[in-house]
């Protein structure tokens, strides 16, 4: 015990004069010893950096105050120097791994989540914000019409849905060093989403057209092409005639819908020589003097900590404070982190309609979070938790500071509703979810041009063609991650005034907006993510959805009479036998356990590809996986449909060596993957472990990656190559539409031939070839198909299984096959081809009546309606396959994507 007790001001702020708790700005060790106001006290319980700890007294029954506002009730009496803690964090403490730690054994205050009625007589209109006179500029590209001045000037590759996702990037990869012979366009980039591209009409129809035409005419944006197939549910067709209606300045930026119908090949070159002939005109654009009444920034957090509200945010409100007065628009969105703060929003509101609207979209948010059993506390994530932020109230106090108490709350606006048809939009609060990537696509669909991103862990993430300024909430944070932050919020905290950073930072923003590269630029890395679709429209199924007894994991009982394997189908094949089973290559995998380190585990991927790694140790390839998940949702099934989802990938037959790569606050770290592993048995020294926060950033995670591999690589025992039947497959089924039956009795004698061998076949349940009464019975006799395994359930007794994929989208349902453990799918396609899997090869026919629809090149085989025939070319195709052999169009041409279903309950906070 030291001799002179800690003054509380050295070791820790207080949100707020009144609060009764305090913020650990360093990590406290139990037995240290505080000055509080009343008297010396040691610390019964370490306190980590962020977490929080009484500095009075506080009864049974009395509030928890943070910024003067409860976020939680004692249920026991709290001493001074006490550390605070729900039951939330002591579960989520119990996942990390963190040495030497000492916390209760019980919670001692429960979370207070107020609810919010909004008392129009306690609103009084506010003045609106004191302008500068004269306004300062910045230095941006003035758009012809409506469209307003742009920061950036990029040329967009924009796929419609999610089934032209693929040929956005590919169009884009092709034509990005074009970019670099003309200086004055900033890229050629690709938006690549996870929308529309379902067979049924999607519940977020509204808020998809409504990013994709904000997209098509943001004043960023040079020129753009939209790209479809033409059947989807949102097509091009559709996509203009939304806005021709609603009056965007579509005719004011250079543009083209494509559709891809001769062909893959052909439609790439034809994108081609359109963007070619935009490029002389894209280049002209030159930047002018503009005055700031043309800048619209977003306000945003992601991977918030206990400082996000001390010191982040209120510098972020205090700079677009700032740029208001000069007459610029700042939006503020993630509704569920205004919930339990909404007092503090209403304070200062330009009059009662305004706060009506507000608390209406407070309303429907929690209506739909209703519909699928959830409540806003499922927002925080385990990142959040860790870092000091408990509960959603203690998020949403901080949170909403990014609105400066001295702004006004001007304007209440849906999900990418166009700022421009807002005369002096001012300061505006966005209806959106709580997911960093999902907002942000709204506010830039609304006509946001600049990014203020606020993140207490290290958030890397990029938004394609708007610039995005990072302001890290802590100086140690930052300096850990300087190569990627741009600004240190965290010297507030050290001693430096309020008022001069945020002039400092309301310079950076002109800088930026005149052209200045952010270090997210820089780095070279971007995501995007619509608000993704939600499946429950009232509460009419919830209780049904939760009584659901989940898959038992064993086979379909087989007709006893199975058929004998045909001629044909009595084949063998090189696979390569492994300690767990067969494989048919080995690969090493990079699996990134949220959205927000997908980018830089595709970074990872391509170095030790281009290094041809592991050549010489049986390595052929490395893959990652791109996907929008693990951060920013709610709902525990989806929790486990993503534990299940990893798991599956990691212990997959094809996977030689794989390592798990968090970005560091995500609701799926790494702690909590090392956790569900060792439940399941599984040794963890089996695995890689990297974070692009903790590791230091992203060079330094990648040196990581590429180390462990190396080392992980090289002691791989060897693994000999055998001859097999095809018994040695687990093969995936999975169809776009129904077959005729000549093709469904080929498939059944290739399934029949597999299970009789002692392989699996794996469909989802709601495949149209379970309806098909011949295949059926082939394989089942008249016993009815059921959902054996989940969503990624990794495959662990052999036979015939319907997959519970609980989605009609084509690769949310060949993710979930391959997470089973497939080796190989075969996909009877119809209108066009599909998309592919990184992973495993994906063999695509089609009947012969698709051959005026879908071109020869672009899927693998044509059906002649022969069983026998058709039986031999898709069993020829399958061998050579898993030999690799032949490589299907799908992968050779790196049409691929990879995407999680949310099923019927996850949603978005």
């Amino acid at each position: 015990m030291s001799s002179v007790p800690l003054a509380l001001a050295a070791v820790s702020r207080l949100a707020g004069s009144h609060d009764n708790v305090a913020i650990a700005v360093r990590r406290l060790e139990a037995g240290c010893e505080l000055a509080f106001p009343s008297g010396r006290r040691p610390l019964a319980h370490t306190v980590l950096e962020g977490h929080r700890f009484a500095i009075q007294p506080i009864a049974r029954g009395e509030p928890l105050l943070s910024w003067g506002m409860p976020f939680g009730f004692a249920t026991v009496a709290i001493e001074p120097g006490d550390y605070v803690c729900n039951a939330a964090i002591l579960e989520a403490l119990a996942l990390r791994r963190v040495d030497g730690l000492r916390v209760p054994s019980k919670p001692n205050f429960k979370d207070h989540l107020p609810g919010f009625t909004l008392d129009e007589t306690a609103i009084f209109p506010a003045p609106p914000v004191e302008p500068v006179r004269p306004p300062r500029t910045f230095e941006g590209y003035r758009r012809p019409g409506r469209r307003g001045v742009g920061t950036r000037n990029t040329i967009v590759i924009l796929g419609t849905t999610s089934r032209t996702a693929s040929f956005a990037r590919q169009l884009a990869d092709r034509l990005h060093p074009l970019a670099r012979v003309h200086p004055t366009i900033d890229g050629i980039v690709a938006i690549a989403h996870t929308e529309g591209g379902g067979t049924e009409e999607p519940n977020n129809a509204a808020e998809v057209l409504r990013t994709l035409a904000g997209f098509m005419t943001h004043p960023n944006v040079a020129a753009v092409l939209a790209v479809d197939y033409g059947v989807e549910p949102i097509t091009n067709a559709r996509l203009e005639a939304f806005l021709r209606k609603h009056r965007y300045p579509l005719d004011d930026v250079p543009h083209a819908f494509l559709s891809v119908r001769d062909g893959l090949a052909p439609a790439l070159a034809a994108g081609e020589r359109i963007v070619r002939g935009w490029l002389p005109a894209a280049a002209a654009h030159r930047r002018t003097p503009e005055p700031l009444s043309g800048l619209r920034v977003a306000l945003q957090c992601g991977g918030s900590d206990a400082f996000s509200g001390v010191s982040g945010n209120p510098l972020a409100g205090a700079a677009v404070h700032e740029v208001i007065r000069h007459g610029g628009c700042g939006v503020l969105t993630e509704i569920d982190e205004v919930m339990g703060a909404e007092a503090y929003i209403l304070a200062n509101v330009r009059d009662r309609a305004t706060a009506r609207v507000f608390s209406d979209k407070l309303d429907a948010f929690r209506a739909r979070l209703s519909w699928h059993g959830l409540t806003a506390e499922s927002n925080p994530s385990a990142g959040n938790r860790f870092r000091g932020l408990y509960n959603i109230a203690l998020k949403s106090l901080g949170a909403v500071h990014k609105k400066d108490p001295r702004t006004r709350l001007d304007h209440v606006i849906a999900y990418a509703e166009p700022l421009a048809e807002i005369p002096e939009p001012g300061f505006t609060f966005m209806d959106g979810p709580g997911n960093d990537l999902e907002s942000i696509a709204g506010e830039v669909g609304a006509g946001c041009n600049l990014i203020l991103f606020i993140t207490g862990n290290g958030s890397i993430t990029n938004f394609p063609f708007v610039p995005t300024l990072k302001i890290t909430t802590t100086t140690r944070r930052h300096e850990l991650l300087q190569h990627e932050m741009d600004f240190n919020a965290g010297r507030y905290l050290d001693g430096e005034a309020m008022e001069p950073l945020a002039h400092e930072l309301f310079d950076l923003i002109v800088e930026t907006a005149s052209g200045r590269k952010s270090r997210g630029e820089h780095a070279g890395h971007s995501q995007v993510s619509f608000w993704r679709n939600w499946r429950q429209t009232d509460t009419s199924k919830l209780a049904e959805l939760h009584a659901r007894a989940a898959p038992s994991g064993a086979p379909l009982p087989l007709r006893p009479d199975l058929p004998a394997i045909s001629a044909t189908a009595a084949r063998t094949l090189s696979v390569i036998r492994t300690a767990d089973g067969y494989a048919t290559e080995r690969v090493g995998l990079v699996l990134p356990t949220s959205m927000c380190s997908t980018q830089i585990a595709r970074l990872a991927v391509e170095r030790l590809n281009a290094q041809q790694a592991g050549r010489d140790d049986g390595i052929s390839r490395y893959v990652a996986f791109v996907h929008t998940e693990g951060c920013g949702f709610g709902g525990d099934t989806l929790y486990q449909l993503l534990h299940r989802t990893y798991r599956g990938y990691l212990t997959h037959p094809n996977i030689a060596a794989a390592l798990l790569l968090e970005h560091g606050c995500e609701k799926v770290p790494n702690d909590v993957m090392r956790h569900l592993l060792e439940a399941d048995g599984l040794p963890l020294d089996r695995f890689g472990w990297a974070s692009v926060q903790l590791d230091g950033g992203i060079q330094k995670s990648l040196g990581h990656v590429e180390a462990w591999f190396k080392s992980a690589v090289a002691a791989r025992p060897a693994e000999p190559v055998q001859s097999r039947g095809l018994g040695a497959l687990n093969l995936a089924l999975l169809t776009a539409s129904t077959v005729t039956a000549p093709t469904a009795g080929a498939l059944a004698r290739i399934a029949a031939a597999v299970l009789a061998d002692g392989g699996s076949v794996l469909l989802p349940e709601g495949d149209p070839l379970w309806a098909d009464s011949g295949f059926r019975r082939e394989l089942l006799g008249d016993a009815p198909p059921h959902p054996t395994l989940a969503y990624g359930q990794p495959l662990r007794r052999p036979g015939l299984h319907a997959v519970a994929t609980e989605t009609d989208h084509w690769v949310e349902n060949l993710t979930g096959l391959a997470g089973c453990g497939a080796h190989v799918a075969i996909g009877i396609v119809g209108e066009h081809a599909r998309q592919g899997h990184p992973l495993i090869p994906l063999i695509q026919a089609a009947e012969a009546g698709e051959q005026k629809r879908i071109p020869t090149a672009d899927i693998d085989a044509f059906l002649s309606g022969e069983v026998d025939g058709d039986e031999r070319t898709l069993t020829d195709w399958l061998v050579a396959a898993a030999e690799r052999t032949r490589v299907p169009v799908s992968a050779a041409s790196g049409f691929v994507d990879f995407q999680l279903t949310r099923g019927l309950l996850g949603l978005t906070t």
